[in-house]
């Protein structure tokens, strides 16, 4: 058996410095794109969504295992992430504090090497990357079971931003503590939305313990570490940050709860093949007025993913429409569809267009 392994590991050993010159000679490719952009005069940002979406694509189609698409993806934008600070770190801000799934969707989408920059709301996200503190913001804007997120839509409505990248997180819910069985626990805290979206599996095994809602689930974790008596729901990335073991996994009601996340930045997306756009639209107060405004789609045979309503600032009783379709703005048939839009609307924004979110 010794000699067996030793000749795998061997052979592990040759693979590993193949990978190591590999990665260095990608990094000094990324190094040469950057030193070009600047000798041309780019347009000034390193970080391409659309491009990074087609890399991540074709490696997928590429991949004949055994690793998963997505554990190719996970370990490729991490690769982009490092060549990527080699130039320059990407300052991303989110809503924190970390440990939060909002981390996780950040850290996702641009890899461990950004810098990130925790906010203590979805309003100081968007302020500082308006303001220049930051290049790009994540934040969440749908849950799978909780519904759309107002805030976010809200502020959709009035930024300067554009939309340049989706991110999907699973969320898995733990309870973390350091108790050693569910008979020491004297409370459940955990943020009010993570506490709805575990409600039956409290219900069936902690029913008397009281449910205590706090500011986020990086906060309820960083209190269960300091006291025994104490569990956290939360995700992983909090486990990590506090060294709290798990007493039970995935204990969400809902085993496919999912949170969209959008990226936005100061500059549009490119067309990388597969990608979405995000519009606000009003209309007339009057009977059939969204359907005879959404026939340029239907016309143009654009697939419509996603109609939000969202009660307008300005009037009471008014409301705009928040509207995902398939297909990039400077592309047919969108490019058609929405010239035609802006003609009937009564108000039209397009938020951006964007690639699909890669797994």
């Amino acid at each position: 058996m010794q000699e067996a392994l030793a000749v795998v590991r061997q052979q592990i050993d040759g693979i590993d410095g193949t990978l190591l010159e590999l990665l260095n000679r990608r990094a000094q490719c990324a190094r040469e794109v950057g030193e070009i952009k600047a000798r041309f005069g780019d347009d000034g940002f390193i970080y391409r969504p659309e491009r990074e979406a087609q890399v991540l694509r074709r490696l997928q189609d590429l991949n004949q295992g055994p690793l998963a698409d997505e554990t190719i993806t996970r370990l490729f934008r991490e690769v982009m992430s490092a060549c990527l600070a080699l130039e320059q770190p990407i300052g991303v801000a989110f809503l924190g504090p970390l440990g939060t799934f909002s981390e996780s969707a950040a850290v996702k989408q641009f890899g461990h090497a950004a810098r990130l920059l925790p906010q203590a709301s979805i309003d100081d996200v968007f302020r500082e990357v308006e303001a220049g503190h930051a290049d790009y913001a994540v934040v969440p804007v749908e849950n799978s079971t909780e519904g759309a997120i107002g805030r976010t839509l809200d502020l959709l409505l009035g930024t300067s931003l554009k939309i340049c990248g989706e991110v999907v997180v699973r969320i898995h819910q733990n309870l973390l503590t350091r108790a050693s069985d569910l008979g020491e626990i004297k409370q459940v805290l955990s943020h009010a939305q993570s506490l709805a979206q575990c409600h039956e599996w409290l219900n069936r095994n902690l029913p008397d313990v009281p449910r205590i809602p706090v500011a986020s689930n990086a906060e309820a974790a960083r209190r269960a570490a300091e006291d025994p008596s104490i569990a956290a729901i939360a995700g992983e990335a909090a486990a990590e940050r506090y060294q709290l073991p798990h007493l039970a996994s995935n204990i969400e009601d809902e085993p496919n709860n999912t949170t969209r996340f959008l990226v936005l930045g100061r500059f549009a997306a490119g067309v990388s093949g597969q990608d979405k756009t995000s519009l606000i639209l009003s209309t007339p107060n009057r009977t059939g007025a969204l359907q005879s405004l959404l026939s340029p789609l239907a016309q143009a045979g654009v697939s419509m993913t996603r109609l939000e309503s969202r009660p307008a600032r300005h009037a009471l009783w008014e409301y705009v429409f928040f509207v995902d379709i398939e297909g990039h703005a400077d592309a047919e048939p969108v490019k058609s569809a929405l010239d035609k839009l802006a003609a009937e609307a009564a108000y039209l924004k397009v938020l951006g267009s964007y690639p699909i979110a890669v797994y």
